[in-house]
């Protein structure tokens, strides 16, 4: 596990290398997820250089992409978009939903979606999933890739957990003090702007493998074929290492 930053400046940006997997350990170096990285310094554009990233998929809404545009256009990098919200990310926070039911709508309405996501990360590899925080629809997608790879669930699981110590504290004060303005009785606030709590993600695994037989079984259900969920498993797991390994 790395001690610092892999790329100074940017939010929420690692490697979801190196995480016990049924046939060994999913490859290092394969597949980053993030925040959106906004103004990089020398060192932070160096350093994501040095990721020699193939494609970024956004997961962001015309109107965050507006505000905030993505730093990887013109860089000779493939930048697919697939917004993930069918509705505006403003629609979440007035409706107060909870995280439970904000994943449930990824999974339930946008699942199209999703699948193009795989199938982008199987197109080209380094591949960097973002959206605006790194934390919800990235958390999403990266861990229905990684248990449909056959990842352990508890890695799976956790690498979601971790979101929450790399969001900056600061940042998230400031945004959570701007919602709590424009919606002063909701509940939902704090957990939607900076926690990624284990038993939501849990939560939500479960569900899909009561109602699919698994994460797998859920994008095949919805359009990812046989042969596109072997070769996720090729690139992204490396072979030969016992699942009882953890990250280290």
């Amino acid at each position: 596990m790395t001690t610092g930053p892999l790329v100074p400046g940017a939010v929420n940006l690692r490697d979801v290398g190196g995480l016990p997997a049924q046939e060994g350990r999913t490859r290092a170096g394969v597949l980053y997820r993030a925040g959106q990285p906004g103004r990089l310094g020398a060192s932070g554009r160096a350093a994501l250089a040095g990721l020699r990233l193939r494609r970024v998929i956004d997961l962001r809404a015309d109107e965050e992409i507006a505000s905030a545009p993505s730093v990887f256009e013109g860089l000779g990098v493939t930048v697919q978009r697939v917004p993930l919200f069918l509705g505006s990310v403003g629609s979440f926070f007035a409706d107060d939903v909870s995280l439970s039911e904000l994943y449930r709508h990824i999974v339930d309405d946008a699942a199209p979606a999703v699948v193009e996501v795989v199938r982008g990360i199987v197109a080209d590899q380094p591949v960097l999933i973002q959206c605006t925080a790194g934390k919800d629809r990235t958390g999403v997608t990266v861990a229905l890739t990684l248990a449909a790879a056959g990842v352990d669930e508890e890695a799976v699981v956790a690498d979601y957990a971790r979101t929450e110590t790399f969001l900056p504290v600061r940042r998230s004060r400031a945004v959570l003090g701007w919602l709590r303005a424009q919606h002063p009785d909701a509940r939902n606030l704090e957990d939607l702007v900076s926690r990624s709590p284990a038993p939501v993600m849990r939560e939500l695994l479960g569900g899909l493998s009561a109602r699919f037989g698994s994460a797998a079984g859920y994008l095949e259900a919805h359009g990812l074929e046989p042969d596109e969920l072997r070769e996720l498993r090729r690139v992204l797991i490396e072979r030969g290492e016992s699942s009882q390994h953890s990250r280290g």
